[in-house]
């Protein structure tokens, strides 16, 4: 297993980025162990974790989300809770509850199962939402406050959150305010015929997830999030940012582009996705390669312009065509 000494510095180093980057890859192989040619997923839900954001699966049942989930929790040394959304699951079921012990003669908050290290909430869009909105708090600022009491869930703390594309019946809509929490939005799809054919030669093992092997601990895992912050940003590259963003809030097909929020939340995301590649600075190409996860269900499109098929991808991808990369500079790391 893995851990780093406590020797933050104002930039990060090369040594640094190294080993980052080294750290970073043993995460993705041990988790693909279990989830089977799905890298890019699950590059994409580690670079979710080290920036300290939360990830939204769009997939058809069966694709691996529950082994995601517990298998990144075990590489970490974690904690996993699942919670199944339903019409009728209550905020206090999901955050916890203050209950009275007579023995005592006081009141002792119960923790819910948001309490954990990775929460795979399934079927968010079943919930009502009441119960939706109770995860607000906790996905933006790590804490639950119940009863006025905030309570902290520690750290590394992840939320995937799965929705069914193609069943719809008794769903809600995440509103805005809602997909906003989500730093990054995907779906892991079906596997190839190759990987079809692993699983099913390990149907018998129930549960693959269990004999995943941790690789890091979570106070690790809590420096790598530290020091990725520390990734270089050069002026031109933010200014790139917030012109791609404008843009997407300037075209005719939407009623809202991307906020503040979100061009923040690609800077943070587009930092551990650098250090994950041995650097210790950012590029355009880097912005280029997250924009759609990341910014694309943040997007509302106008009503007509989504009748006529205009998506949140083609949006960003118009912005990117549009607006002028800088020229790639090399940093000293």
């Amino acid at each position: 297993m893995t851990t780093i000494g406590n020797t933050m510095t104002a930039s990060m180093t090369r040594e640094q980025a190294d080993w980052f980057a080294e750290t970073f890859t043993r995460l993705v192989d041990n988790v693909g162990t279990v989830v089977l040619g799905k890298e890019d997923v699950i590059r994409l839900a580690f670079t979710a974790m080290l920036s300290e954001g939360h990830l939204l699966l769009e997939d058809a049942p069966g694709t691996g989300k529950t082994q995601l989930a517990k298998s990144m929790a075990a590489t970490v040394q974690g904690t996993d809770h699942r919670i199944q959304f339903t019409p009728d699951l209550l905020p206090s079921d999901v955050t916890g509850v203050t209950v009275y012990d007579q023995k005592s003669q006081t009141f002792e908050f119960h923790k819910g199962p948001i309490f954990a290290s990775i929460v795979l909430a399934d079927e968010i869009n079943r919930a009502s939402p009441k119960t939706q909105s109770a995860l607000l708090e906790v996905m933006e600022e790590g804490r639950v406050t119940v009863d006025g009491t905030p309570y902290e869930v520690g750290r590394p703390f992840m939320v995937i959150a799965t929705q069914n594309p193609i069943e719809q019946a008794g769903t809600y809509r995440l509103p805005e305010a809602q997909l906003d929490r989500f730093l990054m939005k995907t779906s892991i799809g079906y596997p190839g015929r190759e990987q079809t054919i692993r699983i099913l030669a390990g149907a018998s093992i129930r549960n693959a997830s269990a004999g995943v092997e941790p690789v890091i601990t979570t106070g690790a895992i809590a420096e790598m999030i530290d020091l990725a912050a520390t990734v270089h940003v050069d002026a031109s590259v933010l200014d790139y940012v917030a012109q791609l963003s404008e843009h997407t809030r300037e075209s005719k097909d939407t009623r809202l582009g991307v906020s503040v929020r979100g061009a923040m939340a690609l800077m943070r995301a587009v930092k551990v996705w650098a250090a994950a590649k041995g650097r210790a600075f950012v590029l355009p190409d880097d912005v280029k390669e997250l924009a759609q996860f990341v910014w694309a269900h943040r997007i509302v499109l106008d009503p007509e312009a989504e009748f006529s098929g205009v998506t949140g991808d083609r949006i960003i991808d118009r912005a990117i065509a549009d607006v002028a990369a800088p020229q790639d500079r090399q940093h000293a790391a």
